[in-house]
């Protein structure tokens, strides 16, 4: 298992890594999952299909719900993925890793990679993958902000928080310049923002949250908006990408 010692305050692994990977440090916990654990608040759906498996789905308010692919973020990654992984060849911030796989497999290629996701379950599910983690949402303070190569928004990541030109604004001072943001995007031509909450099929029932799907149009846009040039756009049979490079 690979953490984050000192977020805060981190030194290089090598040359040009912005964070210091120490194994058999203790995970950094966001304060609010410190909060629930420490008041004994139940595992929401996510949490427990990371532990035990089972369906998941995300639901809009006055929607049907649409079924998340869980068992694809707890595998090994695919030939899809491939593509992400192949344009990060420097030090690389997997924003919102779920279970680990990329920041994982990133690792075993010889690429540093941090993945940070503010779900204690999952960041655990990550470090057992092989991945270094840290428990933290991307709005808070991070390691070696400005100095990453490249940035990862995969599984529709491009969605945190709902607002997803703050979060290519934040993204853009993560980066270093010219670095490269790898985004998941929707297969529609799409643009909304929205409330959601993830289920199960047992009646679990998360909070609500702020969501947001975007298309690879609206995010050439909204790229351009925020600091960044799209320099590529790809698909392969049911997911498309784009490359962003910052200015």
């Amino acid at each position: 298992m690979t953490l984050v010692r000192d977020p805060d305050h981190p030194t290089d692994l090598a040359p040009g890594a912005p964070a210091e990977l120490t194994p058999g440090a203790a995970a950094d916990l966001a304060p609010g999952a410190r909060a629930e654990l420490a008041a004994g608040v139940p595992a929401d759906p996510y949490t427990i299909a990371l532990r035990d498996g089972g369906a998941l789905y995300l639901r809009r308010h006055g929607r049907r719900r649409q079924r998340l692919e869980l068992s694809r973020w707890c595998a090994e990654p695919d030939a899809a993925d491939d593509t992400m992984l192949a344009r990060c060849t420097g030090p690389t911030l997997d924003i919102g890793c779920g279970p680990g796989r990329l920041a994982a497999a990133l690792g075993r290629r010889g690429v540093a990679a941090l993945g940070v996701d503010p779900v204690p379950a999952a960041v655990a599910r990550a470090l057992a993958a092989g991945a270094t983690a840290l428990c933290r949402s991307v709005f808070e303070p991070l390691p070696g902000e400005g100095r990453w190569a490249a940035a990862l928004l995969a599984d529709g990541n491009i969605g945190i928080g709902g607002d997803p030109g703050r979060l290519l604004d934040r993204v853009h001072g993560l980066l270093a310049p010219g670095g490269l943001l790898v985004v998941e995007t929707d297969p529609q031509d799409v643009h909304e923002r929205f409330a959601a909450r993830v289920e199960n099929d047992r009646g679990g029932r998360s909070s609500a949250f702020r969501w947001a799907r975007v298309g690879t149009p609206a995010l050439r846009t909204l790229a351009h908006a925020h600091r960044f040039t799209m320099t590529d756009a790809w698909a392969g049979p049911s997911r498309t990408f784009a490359a962003l490079s910052r200015a």
